[in-house]
């Protein structure tokens, strides 16, 4: 597997430092990691602030750190409900558009995207199915680009690995794959091994963190006692440390054939905090684990 970097983790989101993609790209390189995945948002990757000088410096920095840009990471929610006059849809859908004409300046060949939230307002099947057309019309629109769509597993609507296979089917389209996650299988008490193993031959990425669960109890001082909350709270920790059983994870896709981007992201609060040498820190902590555990990771 090819190991990449997700720049998020340096965007300054969740108390991390904040890097400009330029000096990202050369601490990718710096920390040893392939290839990077870039935020199609501000204050990285957003289209908006794009022009033919700012992607010039941005591919010689790519160059000079001898990396690759494998992913650009968009974001997605496909089914809004509220205010059904203002073309939401059609929003994304230039979005999306014109992410893949970024990936294929830079020599990216996947955009990666989300599909939709439920909303109790709406019904689920109407939901379903605007997910369908919408990621159907993207895949043709940027099929000229010969650029891929990667669902990545976060969103409600086909969260469950059987129900995001089926919407994969529905979808229909070659350059349309999964960008599968150990997260939310092992939240939400999959096997992380079979799921894997299910979803690898669909799969183009894998973007990992690991967590620990912090179960969470509220003072009720009428019982002098604690009541429960639910759910845990759960925090991003060192690579390997936390709840999800990454070697079962990667046995799948492996078992499953998959042989794509392993994607690490630092996206969500921290153990240890937002500095910048935990942060380094923790990502030469999943390279090491990467090229312990999956043989012929580069």
């Amino acid at each position: 597997m090819k190991s990449c970097l997700f720049s998020v983790s340096y965007a300054g989101l969740w108390g991390q430092a904040k890097l400009e993609l330029p000096d990202f790209v050369a601490r990718a390189g710096r920390l040893g990691f392939s290839s990077v995945m870039l935020m199609a948002k501000r204050p990285h990757l957003s289209p908006l602030d794009q022009n033919d000088e700012k992607l010039a410096a941005l591919e010689k920095a790519l160059r000079d750190a001898r990396v690759t840009c494998a992913v650009i990471g968009g974001y997605t929610n496909l089914a809004p409900h509220s205010a059904s006059e203002v073309p939401f849809l059609e929003m994304q859908i230039a979005y999306v558009e014109s992410l893949a004409r970024l990936a294929a300046r830079l020599g990216a060949g996947v955009v990666r995207i989300f599909t939709a939230y439920e909303d109790d307002r709406d019904d689920i099947q109407a939901r379903w199915q605007r997910v369908v057309t919408t990621v159907r019309e993207m895949c043709d629109r940027i099929a000229p680009l010969g650029v891929t769509l990667a669902l990545q597993n976060h969103h409600d609507i086909g969260l469950d690995t059987n129900s995001l296979l089926d919407l994969l089917g529905e979808i229909g389209r070659p350059n349309c794959k999964l960008g599968f996650d150990a997260w939310s299988p092992a939240l939400r008490g999959e096997n992380v091994y079979e799921a894997a193993k299910r979803a690898a031959p669909h799969a183009v990425i894998t973007t990992n963190a690991d967590y620990v669960r912090v179960p969470r109890f509220r003072y009720r001082p009428e019982f002098v006692n604690y009541e429960r909350q639910s759910p845990d709270w759960v925090r991003a920790v060192t690579f390997g440390t936390g709840c999800i059983d990454y070697p079962g994870f990667f046995r799948g896709l492996q078992d499953g054939g998959f042989n794509g981007l392993a994607v690490f992201e630092m996206c969500s609060p921290l153990a240890g905090g937002g500095g910048i040498e935990n942060l380094d820190a923790k990502a030469r902590a999943y390279l090491e684990w990467l090229r312990t555990h999956v043989p012929g990771s580069a």
